[in-house]
């Protein structure tokens, strides 16, 4: 295959996982949504890794186009936008605790906070049910400000 023929990313699971996840910002961005909270627009440019804005509106229409995220235009501030998890982002959820595990382990520099990784540790099943939560909670916050 000559290196101007398009690969097709589907039909691989790693390849399709790359075309979707491959690119730091990806995680990070998933990371603020599912554990943080994180809906608007420039809450994701405050998170202080230092995204640009070209990249964040880049990856956020990505998470769109594959079904990740859905965008909302706030009731209020029409000039706002949000994003909301779908349940295609919300089967992440063990995997990407299964990472932050990983990482935890390997990391010297970990931020994991003890008791969560412990919590995590002793029952995944109830720290995802938590994690899952804990999205609802912030998704409600952002459609009941409406």
């Amino acid at each position: 295959m000559s290196r101007k023929e398009t690969i097709n990313w589907n039909g691989c699971p790693i390849r399709y996982a790359a075309s979707v996840f491959a690119d730091r910002w990806n995680f990070v961005i998933l990371r603020d949504v599912l554990f943080k909270g994180r809906r608007y627009y420039g809450d994701f440019l405050d998170a202080g890794e230092g995204i640009s804005t070209n990249i964040l509106a880049d990856r956020l229409s990505k998470f769109e186009e594959t079904g990740i995220l859905t965008r909302h235009q706030d009731a209020k501030k029409r000039s706002r936008i949000y994003y909301l998890p779908t349940p295609k982002a919300l089967e992440l959820i063990p995997i990407f605790l299964s990472i932050i595990d990983w990482a935890e382990r390997h990391d010297e520099h970990t931020e994991v906070p003890e008791a969560f990784i412990q919590g995590y540790r002793l029952d995944a099943d109830k720290t995802i049910a938590d994690t899952e939560q804990l999205i609802a909670l912030a998704n409600a916050q952002v459609t009941n400000i409406q």
